[in-house]
């Protein structure tokens, strides 16, 4: 958490204040953690793992937020959807069936979701499994460039449910405002596109 907060701190911005004034928290989960039980029955990720789909976890929150129940989050990144799936390999049905109530889980607390992945090079799918944006209401791309020498940072809509949007590659760059978007500065080759995360 430690270096995140630095990184942040590196970018111009001031999480210690957002820290310190509730707006934000900045949680780090174990693979033991990602499932609870009404706050009761603790880690329940082994009965996961042996099994393909234990009845019992239907009635789970596959994410715990907030210990006291008091924090109401308008804004979750979750980073990252590769880490998490790693933990169910060998289990691709069980995957599913947690990013599944994933997704429920998210839509019942009504917060935007931002879920970090990385993908290949040259990908055919944007996720993990290709179940994660078929789910999401928008799947953003983010490219590094390379242009001789250096190297660019590039920006994709490639979905946005219900939303009409550009359907091209062009110039981003993360400032101490935030993510800045260059739309008249397109990337026209995508040969030079390297892929880093959505």
């Amino acid at each position: 958490m430690e270096k995140l907060v630095q990184n942040m701190n590196n970018l111009g911005w001031d999480p210690k204040k957002l820290i310190d004034s509730g707006y934000l928290k900045i949680k780090r989960l174990l693979t033991s953690e990602i499932y609870y039980y009404d706050k009761k029955d603790g880690n329940n990720i082994q009965a996961m793992m042996t099994k393909d789909i234990d009845p019992l976890l239907m009635e789970l929150e596959p994410l715990a937020i907030d210990d006291d129940g008091g924090f109401k989050p308008d804004f979750i990144v979750l980073d990252s959807i590769t880490a998490l799936s790693s933990a169910f390999r060998g289990k691709e049905q069980s995957y599913r069936f947690y990013i599944e109530r994933l997704f429920r889980f998210f839509e019942k607390i009504g917060s935007t979701n931002f879920l970090i992945t990385e993908t290949k090079q040259i990908p055919e799918i944007f996720s993990s499994t290709g179940v994660e944006e078929f789910l999401a209401d928008g799947v953003i791309v983010i490219y590094s460039i390379r242009r001789k020498n250096t190297r660019k940072n590039a920006i994709e809509v490639l979905k946005m449910r219900g939303e009409s949007h550009q359907k091209r590659t062009v110039a981003m760059q993360i400032t101490e405002k935030g993510i800045e978007v260059y739309p008249e500065q397109e990337i026209s080759d995508p040969l030079e596109l390297e892929q880093l995360k959505i």
